[in-house]
């Protein structure tokens, strides 16, 4: 059916029809096409009884009708006002559907905003131009209820303000991610990322800022973490310098007094001690670095660390020292201690997670030193009299004391001592027999020397002896003892005709000739064979060295 059109109806933005009492189209605007359409086919049944609502009753009927369609439902406003002084009425229906969505969509963001600001755990805010809180997230904040916070002053939470310049709270400028410490209620700090935008109104005067809208976003815990992780790093790299320094050193002894130096360096403390426990009770400073005054009762305090692996604070006069045990295969073989000032601030947990982790190096290391020690021992003594080998007595010591003598002008004696009719107690009485013989020598020549002297076993059944501080007379009067001490000797011998005794080959030793030692030992090796060709059972003092007659050693 062709619907006419008038102009009036046209200037309507949306459709309008001028319907007769009884609902039938008598006119309507372009915008309309889609109605008539509807109505035509009976899917606007509310329009119609619109209409006659009010026809009958001559005034205004309004109502919203939803018009089913393939792409979801669409809203109308309708509008029907009878005409003055004419059968007709207008209607005038207004799409509604696009307003109906963006209200939806606007009421479910704005609830969508509020449950999140709500299980947030973030800290929302907006302040006033002073910076008061007029708003705050209802979980609140701080440890503070956001009833709490309102009408407070943001600042007076942060740490240290001054640093802030703006303080978000009274920022005119959007700030994002600012780190900032802030006060809680229970006097606990927490570190919060602080972002925020100003907020500002328009009016007669025109753009004027009213306040400020922020959040913060706690990151206590992870700063935490950041921390712990730093200074966990920080220790590795200082255990890791003190190590590398203990490993650069290739004489084990050196090994603990670079470790006492690196790590009294490394924890920037006054003084650091090492010890060493050479036996189950004894135990002995193996290594120190830095200022020990006053540190008499040190020694003592670490003897009751036992198995413990705490570390152990004393208060020692003016020192606050740490003491912490040093373990090998779970037995207790030293300690270590380091000291500062107990007018300083008190140790930090680094400081003894630190000198706990050294502790654990060192046992090691201490171990080193003892392994050393030993394989020293052995390579310097002889394994069945337990005094200086060979090598030891030649290379080492006859070289060390002649050149202290060279400095105190003092003499010295070189003794030769060798068994007389050794062989024939092995072949006689065995092995074994012949070995207790020459331990009864040992024990005499110890009993025989003094405590600076020196007994060397240079093999079989010849011994050395170096006697400091004696001239030639002194050293005939102790010869002609030993060989009187000797006397029991005999109760090895292989028989009656070859009684077991000693020779002894003496060469005094006196710095102004400037003697060397390769000469003083061919002299005392010449009086001892001067002897046994002599008869055996004395002894025979070589001649006197030649001053300037041979190169000093």
């Amino acid at each position: 059916m062709a619907i006419e059109t008038l102009p009036r109806l046209d200037s309507y933005p949306g459709a309008a029809l001028s319907m007769s009492a009884t609902g039938d189209v008598l006119v309507a605007n372009a915008r309309a096409e889609g109605v008539v359409l509807l109505l035509a086919s009976g899917s606007l049944l509310e329009v119609a009884e619109l209409v006659k609502e009010a026809a009958n009753s001559s005034t205004i009927a309004a109502g919203t009708v939803s018009v089913p369609t393939d792409n979801g439902d669409i809203l109308l406003e309708v509008t029907v006002l009878p005409e003055d002084g004419a059968d007709s009425l207008i209607v005038l229906a207004r799409d509604l559907t696009m307003e109906r969505n963006l209200r939806s969509a606007l009421v479910e963001s704005r609830q969508r905003y509020k449950d999140l600001v709500e299980v947030s755990s973030d800290f929302y805010w907006e302040t006033d131009p002073q910076g008061k809180f007029v708003f705050v997230s209802p979980r609140g904040g701080l440890g503070h209820a956001s009833e709490d916070l309102i009408d407070r002053d943001g600042s007076e939470f942060v740490v240290d303000p001054e640093a802030f310049s703006p303080l978000p709270f009274v920022s005119e400028r959007p700030l994002e991610d600012v780190e900032m410490w802030f006060m809680g209620k229970d006097e606990e700090t927490a570190c919060m990322l602080v972002s925020c935008v100003p907020l500002f109104r328009e009016d007669e005067n025109g753009r004027e800022w009213s306040g400020t809208r922020g959040v913060c976003r706690d990151v206590t815990e992870e700063r935490r973490s950041e921390a712990a992780l730093s200074r966990a790093r920080h220790r590795e790299q200082l255990l890791g310098y003190i190590v590398s320094s203990v490993r650069d050193e290739l004489d084990p002894q050196n090994m603990l007094t670079a470790a006492a130096t690196t790590t009294a360096r490394a924890l920037g403390v006054a003084g650091c001690r090492i010890y060493r426990q050479t036996e189950p009770d004894k135990v002995l400073i193996a290594a120190e670095y830095g200022n020990t005054e006053e540190l008499e009762e040190l020694d003592e305090s670490i003897r009751d660390l036992g198995l413990q692996s705490e570390v152990k604070p004393v208060e020692i006069g003016p020192w606050s020292t740490l003491a912490v045990a040093t373990h090998y295969r779970q037995e207790m073989n030293g300690a270590i201690t380091i000291w500062r000032s107990a007018k300083g601030d008190p140790w930090e947990d680094d400081h003894l997670i630190l000198i706990a982790d050294i502790a654990d190096q060192l046992g090691i290391a201490n171990e080193q030193v003892t392994n050393h020690e030993r394989i020293v021992a052995l390579s310097r003594t002889d394994s069945m009299t337990g005094l200086l080998n060979r090598r030891a007595f030649f290379e080492e010591e006859l070289p060390r004391r002649a050149s202290r003598l060279e400095r105190s002008r003092e003499s010295a004696a070189l003794f030769y001592v060798d068994m007389d009719n050794f062989k024939l107690v092995n072949d006689t009485h065995g092995h074994q027999t012949g070995d207790d013989a020459i331990m009864f020598l040992r024990d005499m020549l110890i009993d025989f020397s003094r405590p600076g002297d020196v007994i060397a076993r240079l093999g079989g059944d010849e011994f050395a002896m170096w006697l400091d501080g004696i001239s030639s007379e002194v050293a005939e009067v102790r010869a002609t003892s030993l060989i009187k001490q000797s006397q029991p000797m005999l109760q090895f011998s292989g028989d009656d005709d070859h009684p077991l005794g000693i020779s002894v080959g003496i060469a005094v030793y006196e710095p102004d000739t400037h003697e060397s030692i390769d000469d003083l030992l061919a002299r005392a090796d010449a009086a001892m064979y001067a002897i046994k060709n002599a008869g055996k059972g004395g002894f025979h003092m070589a001649p006197p060295a030649v001053e300037g007659s041979s190169e000093g050693s």
